[in-house]
């Protein structure tokens, strides 16, 4: 019988003449020091690619833009469907503060961080050109819209005109603050020219904005309202009363521009770019605005 091998572990082992042994052993200990090698340099490689990602995402967040848009009420919904299409594509974020635009314009004057305004009306644009606090070769006028009289769905109220406002059934009706919101001067502008004003103004009841005005016929704290058609389109709890004819009503006009004082304004003008394409177009006549040529 062959002597036990009491040697160090070696590759291979003699005994006797021609006794040739693999030392298993010490074989199993080096493979299993390669596999410890080998997943080693896999978990290096892995880390490695993990910090270059890092870095790359990074570079990403820092080259991305952040564009803060002051824009009327009443453009909510269709500029937060247009970007959403857009931040997918460009990789830029932007964030929105909707409001009336006498109130935005005001927070502008005051040094609020926006980067683009898009108005209801030219007025408010008109004030911030005047103060030097947009850029104005990137001014446009993009948009226009529609008055309509609402009234609750399920509301049995029959209003065809204006002058129908003047019912005793119409106890109250809603509109914009008719003294500073654009939709409410458009609705006030609208009902002077019939010479209806004086006699309703007892009932109008005014509101922050088109989207409130709208909120008081959805919850029946009024009868009836005045707001956009486009507003009007939005909500399953109101329905068109009466549209006021384009040719009747005051010329409605959204303008847009990139504040001057733009910490973004590469991207702003980027961003107002898309705005004025056919895309964007689509996007707002699908919610019911007229797009201007």
């Amino acid at each position: 019988m062959a002597d036990e091998c009491n040697a160090p572990c070696s590759s291979f082992c003699l005994r006797g003449a021609a006794a040739v042994r693999l030392c298993l052993p010490h074989h199993a200990v080096a493979v299993n020091a390669l596999h410890v090698q080998s997943e080693a340099n896999r978990a290096k490689r892995f880390y490695r690619v993990l910090g270059v990602l890092a870095i790359w995402l990074q570079v990403v967040e820092l080259s991305a833009a952040k564009i803060t848009v002051f824009a009327a009420a009443s453009l909510t919904d269709s500029l937060k469907e247009i970007a959403g299409a857009y931040q997918n594509q460009s990789g830029d974020k932007v964030v929105f503060n909707f409001d009336a635009s006498s109130f935005l314009a005001l927070q502008i004057k005051e040094g609020a961080p926006a980067d683009v305004f898009f108005s209801a009306d030219e007025a408010k644009m008109d004030g911030l050109q005047a103060s030097g606090l947009i850029i104005k070769e990137t001014r446009r006028s993009r948009l226009s819209n529609a008055l309509v009289i609402v009234v609750a769905t399920d509301s049995p109220l029959v209003i065809k005109t204006a002058q129908d406002l003047a019912l005793p059934q119409v106890r109250r009706f809603a509109l914009a603050d008719p003294k500073t919101v654009p939709a409410g001067i458009y609705a006030r502008q609208y009902l002077e020219t019939l010479k209806l004003w004086p006699a309703l103004a007892a009932k109008a009841v005014p509101t922050a904005n088109v989207r409130a005005a709208l909120a008081a016929v959805e919850s029946g704290n009024v009868e009836a309202g005045i707001v956009y058609r486009t507003d009007a389109g939005i909500s399953k709890k109101v329905k068109v009363a009466c549209e006021v004819p384009p040719q009747e009503g005051p010329a409605i006009r959204y303008s847009m521009a990139v504040i001057k004082n733009s910490k973004e304004a590469a991207a702003a003008a980027k961003f107002l770019q898309h705005l004025d394409s056919s895309e964007a177009s689509r996007v707002f006549e699908q919610f019911g605005f007229i797009v201007l040529k």
